[in-house]
This record gives C-alpha cells, structure tokens and sequence, in this order.
C-alpha cells in the first residue's frame, strides 16, 4: 500500500490503492477482531479495564510552601548555580534527535525562516540545520541512554536482510547471542514501521480534509519538503470574528454565484460545473473519497491494534512517558512555579479557556432553567405559545394542562439534574432534557423550531437584556422598566467574564433540508450571535427512530438533507443569504447519541450503500463517521476553493461501545469527545500522543453516566502528554454553578491536585482545539501559537511554563525519534536487498 509522503506534494484528489494479497489478508483479520469485539461487548464489565489508581491525593499546602522557600534558597547558593551549568542533555546514539546550540549552528541566522529555532533536525532530511535553539530555558532532564532505551533491543541493519516477518538465515554467522534472544530485536523493527505507517494513513485524511495532524510528527515520518512550507498552511480557515463597527448580521456580502451542480451518488456528493458535465458523468476537480481505500486502511488500523509485541511496546512506552513525567515534576516543579510567580498581570483566572464540548440545549444550569420558566409564566401567562389541531394554547393553559403552578417549582421539582439514577442509563439521562418529566415543555423552552420560532431558547441563550412591558409589569407588580437579568447567566456571563468561551452544540436532525434555513433564521431573527460563542452542529445517530415512523425512506436521505443544503449555500450564496451568514459561526460537526447501543452491522466495502439501506436498523457508528466525513471532505474542498470558511469534524467517540468507534474517529475526525476507552487500548492511545489528536473530556459528566470520576484517566492523559482538555458537557444536568467550566477545572485541581502550569496547559489545550479564528488564537496565545515547542508559547498571554513546553515538545521528540530511525533502517534496508 503506497501513501504519498511529501505533504506539499500531496494531490488534492482520495489516493486509491491496488488492494494486494497481504491487504486482503490484513482485512480479513480485521473481521476476525471485529467479529470477536462485538461478541465480548455484552458479556463484558464496562468498568473492568478502566484500572486507573484509586487514591486522589490531597497535599498539605504548608508542606509545599515549605518546599517552595527551600528551593528559591537553593536557588540563590553558588554551589547551586555551578551545579546547574552542569545540566546538558545526554542523548544516546539510537536516538536521532538533536538540539543545536548556538556554537554548534555556524549558518546565518535566517538562513532557514520557516523552521522554528526548535525544530528537530530530521533524520535524512536535506534541509539546512535549524536556527539556534529559542531561549531554550534550563531545567533538569530525565535522560535514559543505551541501545535499550526503547524498551526493546534494535536489530542491527544485516539482520534486516530477509523478509521483515522472517529471521535471516545468516543471523547464527554475525551474531554471537541465540536467536531467542534476537526476538525482541526482531519485534521493535516490524513494530516501529508498522506504527509509522498508521500515523501515515491519519495523515493523509487529515490533509485531504483540512484537519490538523502536527508538523513535528510530520516531520520525523521523513517528509522532506515539510521544512519549506509555510508554517501558516496548516491552519483552519475560520472566519474572524466582526470588527465592533461592523454588523454580524450583515448579508450584503456574500459572493457570486457559481451555479454548479450537486448529486448524491452512494451517500457521496459530486460537484459538477455544468449540466454537460453532469451528463458526461466529469465531476469538478475535488478529491472524492473511495470506500474500498478506507476499509482497508481501517482494516491496518484493527489488525494493529491487536498485534502482541505492538501493544507491548506502546503498553512500555506510555508507562515510560508517565514515569517521566512524575520524575520531572519531582525535579522541576518548583522552579516551573518559580517562573509562574515572575510572570506579571497573568495568573489562571485570566488566562483564556474554551469549553470545546457543550450542548446548547443544556448550556444553563438548573437554577437559571427555573427562573426564566416562573419569569416568562409571571410576566406572559396569557400569551399565545403553541397550536394543537387548530387551537391555539396559551402560557397558563400549558402549565394548567401540567397540574403545576410555577410558583411552585424547585430544582428538585424540576428534575433535570442527572444523578445515581443516570448511570449506565443513557435513557434515563435522556428524558433529564424533558422539564418535570413534560416534552411539552423541552419543545417550548430548550428547542429552536416552535410556534414562537424558539424564542424562548434564543432569550435563555443571548446576550443581552429584555424589558418588561408597562402593561405586564402593572399586572404583574414589576416595577416599570425594570431590566431583567435572566439570560445573564449563559453568553452574557460569558462577554463580562472576558476569559471564557463556549462551542455549544446545535441539532441538525436530517429529517428535512428545511432543517438548515430554520436554523438560519431563527440565528439571525433572534440575534443569537456572540463574540465569546462558536458554533457546532451536532448530527444525533438516530436514523432508525425516523426510519421507524416513515419520516425518511433511506439513510442516503438523510445525509442529502444534512448536507445538500450547505452545498447549495456554498455554490450559490447569494440565494441563501441567511445559512450562509450563519455558516460563518460554525466551526464544526459532531455525531452524537448513546455509544453503548449494540450493533450487529460490521461496516466494510460490502455494506449497502447508503441508498439502498432502507431497512429499520440503525447503521454502526463507523459507518456514520465515514460518511459524515466524506461530505465534510467535499465541502470543505469547495469551500476552500471559495475562499470560504472550513470546518472540524469533532464527534462524540470513546465514552462507551466498542473500542473499534477510537479506530474510525483516527482516520476521519480532527478531534474527539471524551476517549475513555483509550485506556483499554495502549496502540491506539499511543497512536493518538505521537498524532497529538485533541481530546475534549469531561469528568462530571463521565461520573454520571459511565465512569465514577476517581478512576477518569484524565490525569493519566495529561501527564502522558496527549492533547487534553477540560469541558462541560450538559451543564443543566451535570453542574451547580454559573461558571461550570471554572467548576469543571475546580473540582480537578482539588481532586486530582492540579499544578496552576497544570491547569492552564489545560486552558492552552483548550484554546488551540477550539474553533476560535486564527486572529484570535494570535491574540489569546500569542502570535507564534501556531509553532510547537516553547516558541510557539508565550508565557505573558498563556500562563504555561517555558519548562513545561520545552519538556512536551523534547519528550515527544524523543518518541518519534524511534519511528524515524525504524523508516530509516528500512529504507536502506530496501535499497540493499
């Protein structure tokens, strides 16, 4: 199987493959996996394999202050200061990572502008050596030296000769040891390429669909233009938000109509410029994704992940990065606190933090839910807010055909807030969305498509204030002209607080294309906007509920309903003026509903298309995210292509099911929600550190309904050095607070006993996985952000320790150094066979 290496070489058309013997062999494992996974899936304990340590330890503030002034004495000493010179990082010779001094750079100091200082030289790469290193700060290094350090011994390159799964026959003639003890050596040169070649396979979805995959990773795959591109090119078009002089409901400046051509063919959009072309069957030049390609890729995936000596060594490494970590917190702590305590203005209160995971429909707590439910029954009771066959229903009728008087209502009353009861039941968690138990309630206040063309929801959600009329007020007993300060708690709250911002989730169900321009305008009419608020649809994975009440006819409906309209938006804006307005807000897509739901379906390049799936089972998750992501793969070609902004595919993956949901989510996603089942895989948890794949987690809501919050792998993540960050989730059924997210790293930091450099990494974290423009990511982060290493952080914006980057950024050097010199071997490997 042959991928292109050179990402500036990389073609913007679906690279196929010519399936060979060993793919098919590969394949057929895969359904072995998969066929083994889906019948251990029922019979297994969910929590068994989430063996995280118990303990949640507490420490005693007085003893770390006393460590504290020991340290800064330390620091003052003369033996201290010598000792410190003395600090140099010793790397061994099987690693190939090296990080130039200034005295070891000869060359001109913009003789290679586009690399940053810190950017490791990559093994074979014809580039010119990197600048001098960016204030590369002093700290004490872990350094583990030795043809050992990977955890298994490297084959030296004769070995190599025979075929790779084989030994060569002249091992006994060079070779003094047995051949028994040759095998490990044997393993970590098929593993390495094997775990090189899935990085590969992430990166070219990640490029064909304008998501991120890391240049430092890049890099050491052995790419060897990588260095000449622009440092900029890998960032997401999004569109920046409204100068304060400009109006974000303006629609007189959407471009010119193109008056392409958009048909579904087997759940895939083709462009085609004109009708000719539509009937010569010559699609516009976009990369078009194959499913027979991806099944075989997903297919490499599986059989890897349950390879033995593979997950034996990521299983070693991952406890290796662990270990490092608590060692350098031993050793660094202090002075990462010390450089904390000299930074001015900035502490973590005032460093920016995104919740990249939250729902709309639940992005108020369950106090501000009760006061606007007895503030719009106390100010409107007699206004009209529904129709039933014909008669229209007022606030009060409503409520009297509930039996309840709002004055009445409490929290508890109201029942919305998930607890005991809700765990390992997702529909009981479900029904928490229904007020005191009533659908009628939910479709009034918390949806956007009712009689009052969801009013209620836009008041709850907006930023600003509502005044009560004269006449209501009199009724009422309000004073008149009285500001109410209900909707003060959600995207108000959010503007004042100034550091926080929120990515809520709204709902395109595919019942309908009119689904789209509702939205639309209930966006524009209601003025919903607001500069601390991006926008993600969510697509609930509930084909088989509509399917069932013969709402759609076949799945492929569905998908043309979710995104034929964005298509017609894109290629013609000027006739949709308002979806394309509000497409400037939205950033991305998830796929959400219970993961836990079993399903018999192996998805694979013999599944029905979607057109022809017409029966009433719902289809597997693989199979919605690959279709959800070879739309938003055409689109954002063409919208790229438009100079119009792009989108994230960010589903909902990893918070239960079937571990194979991790495996899809590698090759489409750009960054997941949740990833709890990454602890029962070390390949694919492995895959996603060296990827640097974003994780948005959260605890609180794991703690309701899947897994208690002492075992959380949070913690374990974060010092491992995946890409993690803290999030809310449903915040109505899960939170006490106003502010949840600072509730959310509160109860973190308590629990698990969170460093402030802990938690705004989290807050950075946050930040470079949100949808946030590329101007403000310049302004939140500083305007290297796009860098990675300590040049890429600027501590007066960020909070984060230079110590701290510099650590993340050499220690995953370190790691694909491995895989580096594994392509190395094998590439002079094929050049002397």
């Amino acid at each position: 199987m042959a991928l292109s290496s050179d990402p500036a070489e990389m073609p913007r058309q679906f690279p196929k493959l010519n399936i060979s013997e060993v793919d098919e062999q590969v394949r057929l494992l895969a359904e072995k996996v998969f066929a083994k996974v889906l019948r251990e899936e029922d019979s297994k304990d969910a929590l068994s394999l989430f063996t995280v340590p118990e303990d949640c330890p507490i420490g005693q503030k007085e003893a770390k202050e006393r460590e504290l002034q020991k340290e800064l004495a330390e620091q003052k000493s003369v033996e201290t200061a010598k000792r410190k010179k003395s600090f140099k990082m010793i790397r061994s010779q099987s690693l190939s990572l090296q990080m130039p001094t200034q005295q070891d750079w000869k060359g001109p100091p913009t003789a290679s502008p586009t690399m940053s200082p810190t950017t490791p030289v990559v093994p074979g790469s014809t580039s010119q050596p990197p600048p001098a290193p960016y204030a590369m700060p002093e700290f004490q290094r872990v350094t583990i030296s030795g043809d050992y350090c990977a955890g298994v011994r490297r084959l030296p390159l004769p070995a190599l000769c025979g075929h790779p799964w084989e030994p060569s026959p002249d091992l006994g003639s060079w070779c003094p040891e047995s051949y028994g003890s040759m095998r490990g050596r044997l393993t970590l040169s098929i593993v390495l390429p094997c775990l090189a070649k899935a990085l590969m396979i992430r990166e070219k979805y990640a490029r064909l669909a304008y998501h991120r995959f890391p240049r430092t990773t890049a890099q050491y795959l052995g790419h060897r233009r990588v260095d000449a591109a622009p440092l900029e090119e890998g960032l997401q078009d999004f569109h920046p938000p409204p100068l304060p002089q400009e109006d974000p409901y303006c629609l007189d400046d959407a471009p010119p109509n193109l008056g392409y051509l958009v048909r579904m063919q087997g759940g895939i959009p083709f462009v085609y410029d004109n009708k000719r072309m539509l009937e010569r069957q010559e699609p516009h030049s976009l990369p078009y994704p194959d499913l027979e390609t991806y099944t075989v890729d997903m297919s490499h995936i599986l059989a890897l992940i349950t390879d033995g000596p593979t997950k034996t060594y990521c299983h070693r490494r991952l406890n290796f990065l662990e270990s490092k970590f608590s060692l350098h917190e031993m050793l660094n702590e202090m002075s990462e606190f010390k450089e904390l305590k000299s930074n001015p203005h900035r502490d973590f209160y005032n460093v920016r933090k995104v919740d990249t995971h939250i729902h709309a429909a639940a992005c108020m707590n369950q106090k501000h839910l009760l006061r606007f439910i007895k503030h719009t029954y106390q100010t409107e009771p007699d206004r009209t807010v529904a129709e039933k066959r014909g008669r229209k229903i007022t606030l009060r009728q409503v409520f009297d055909s509930l039996h309840m008087d709002p004055y009445d209502l409490t929290v508890d009353s109201l029942d919305v807030h998930a607890g005991r009861q809700t765990f390992h039941r997702f529909d009981k968690f479900n029904s928490k969305y229904n007020p005191v138990g009533a659908s009628e309630l939910r479709d009034l206040y918390l949806k956007t498509e009712n009689y009052l063309g969801g009013e209620y929801f836009a008041r709850m959600v907006k930023a600003s204030r509502t005044q009560v009329p004269s006449a209501v007020a009199l009724a009422t007993g309000f004073q008149v002209g009285r500001l109410c300060c209900v909707q003060a708690e959600v995207a108000r709250e959010l503007e004042e607080s100034k550091y926080q911002y929120s990515e809520p989730r709204l709902s395109i169900y595919g019942r309908s294309p009119e689904e789209w321009p509702s939205l639309a305008r209930w966006f524009i009419q209601h003025k919903v906007y607001s500069p601390n608020m991006r926008w993600i649809i969510q697509v609930p994975r509930i084909y088989d509920i509509f399917r069932s009440k013969k709402l759609l006819p076949s799945f492929g409906k569905m998908l043309e309903n979710i995104f034929l309209p964005l298509f017609e938006a894109t290629i013609n804006p000027q006739d949709h003026r308002e979806l394309h307005l509000f497409l400037k807000y939205v950033t991305g897509f998830d796929s959400v509903d219970d993961e836990s739901k079993h399903s018999d379906h192996m998805f694979s390049d013999k599944s029905p298309s979607p057109d022809i799936w017409t029966s009433e089972q719902n289809p597997p998750y693989s199979y919605y995210l690959y279709y959800m992501y070879a739309n938003i793969m055409v689109l954002n070609n063409l919208r790229r292509e438009r100079g119009l902004s792009t989108f994230l595919f960010r589903p909902h993956c990893g918070e239960a099911g079937s571990i194979t949901h991790l495996v899809s989510a590698f090759l489409t996603a750009d960054n997941i929600s949740h990833g709890l089942l990454l602890k029962k895989s070390p390949v694919l948890q492995y895959l996603y550190y060296l990827a640097q794949i974003p994780i948005a987690m959260s605890p609180l809501s794991n703690n309701s309904l899947f897994l208690e919050y002492s075992k959380n792998p949070l913690r374990e993540f974060l010092h491992k050095g995946l890409h993690v960050s803290l999030s809310t989730d449903d915040p109505m059924q899960f939170h006490y607070t106003k502010e949840a997210l600072m509730e959310e790293y509160a109860i973190a930091a308590q629990v698990w006993k969170l460093s402030t450099c802990d938690l705004c990494e989290i807050a950075r974290n946050s930040v470079l996985q949100s949808g946030l423009s590329h101007q403000e990511k310049q302004k939140f982060l500083g305007q290297n952000y796009y860098k990675e290493g300590p040049e890429g952080n600027d501590i007066r914006k960020t909070n984060v320790a230079q110590i701290r980057m510099a650590f993340r950024y050499e220690t995953l050097c370190n790691e694909l150094s491995f895989l580096s010199d594994a392509m190395k071997s094998e590439e002079i490997t094929a050049l002397t066979t």
